[in-house]
């Protein structure tokens, strides 16, 4: 686990999971196993643990534990394996979400733009979609509307076109080449900045990250028991947004909808008042955290 990070507000995660020593929870984002380690210290003989990780490389980090199971699959399907394993209700689940310090640490899997690598970013190894297929075989409308969505990137639409006019000249296959097409609109003295947009929206696409966080949250309240618990922790803006909003209202955008006698028809209650954040002191001593955003709710 050495090589993965530090898992971030883990005392506020364990906190917020209000873990009964009984209980079955889930921890959607194993990783390093930071936050699941720390799960079991809390559970009795009779609870449970079950974690999800479609990368293969966090298998090797599974828990020698007869209370822990280990599901090598994308948390979009949470119901099918917590209903597989004969796990439902569970009593509360943990996302943490985003890309690992480990996997930006492998070079040759293309999430960094510290290194010179083929352009991948698939999360799950055995996807299909990977960067370069996305650079080199989007049309400029649908490069346009990702890196505007997913990166937030000024001018989406000035990237799209140079990207396609570079590849005129052969495919863009490493981080490199994609550097050196697109480095003319490159703002100067923001060059890690707009790179890391650049990146994350390639991320966030080739993994469908919105779309699986859709499925999993809309998932949660299916899987949770009455009282049981649903711990987020997000590290940008769209991520977080989906996430207050579906706590909030039940769904991703619009209003909150009503019942006939006027009650609020969600499944949720916000357990804490807005998103907590790290403590200057975590941030000191753990970059990742800056930007974490951790909201907890209650299944109604």
């Amino acid at each position: 686990m050495s090589n993965y990070h530090t898992p971030v507000m883990l005392a506020e995660c364990i906190e917020a999971l209000n873990i009964k020593p009984n209980g079955t929870y889930v921890d959607v984002t194993f990783g390093g196993g930071g936050h699941s380690r720390e799960i079991i210290k809390h559970l009795g003989v009779d609870g449970q643990l079950l974690a999800f990780d479609q990368d293969a490389d966090a298998q090797q980090n599974a828990i020698d534990d007869e209370r822990f199971i280990f599901i090598d699959q994308n948390f979009r399907y949470l119901k099918n394996f917590t209903r597989l394993h004969d796990a439902i209700p569970v009593d509360g689940i943990l996302a943490d979400l985003g890309v690992s310090s480990y996997q930006f640490d492998q070079a040759e899997r293309g999430f960094s733009i510290r290194f010179d690598a083929e352009l991948d970013m698939r999360m799950n190894q055995a996807s299909d979609l990977s960067a370069k297929e996305v650079v080199n075989t989007y049309s400029e409308a649908d490069l346009h509307r990702i890196f505007g969505m997913y990166g937030e990137v000024q001018n989406a639409k000035s990237l799209a076109k140079t990207i396609v006019t570079a590849r005129l000249n052969g495919p863009i296959v490493t981080v490199a080449d994609l550097k050196n097409a697109i480095s003319n609109i490159t703002p100067r003295g923001k060059e890690n900045k707009y790179l890391a947009q650049v990146f994350q929206a390639l991320r966030i696409e080739v993994n469908q990250e919105l779309e699986a966080l859709k499925d999993f949250l809309i998932q949660s309240a299916e899987v949770l028991a009455t009282g049981g618990r649903l711990v987020v922790m997000s590290y940008h803006s769209l991520e977080d947004r989906l996430v207050k909003n579906f706590i909030a209202k039940g769904k991703f955008s619009g209003e909150v909808e009503k019942d006939l006698y006027g009650n609020n028809n969600r499944p949720f209650d916000a357990v804490s008042r807005g998103a907590i954040i790290a403590s200057d002191e975590e941030i000191l001593n753990n970059n990742r955290a800056r930007s974490a955003k951790l909201r907890i709710a209650v299944k109604k």
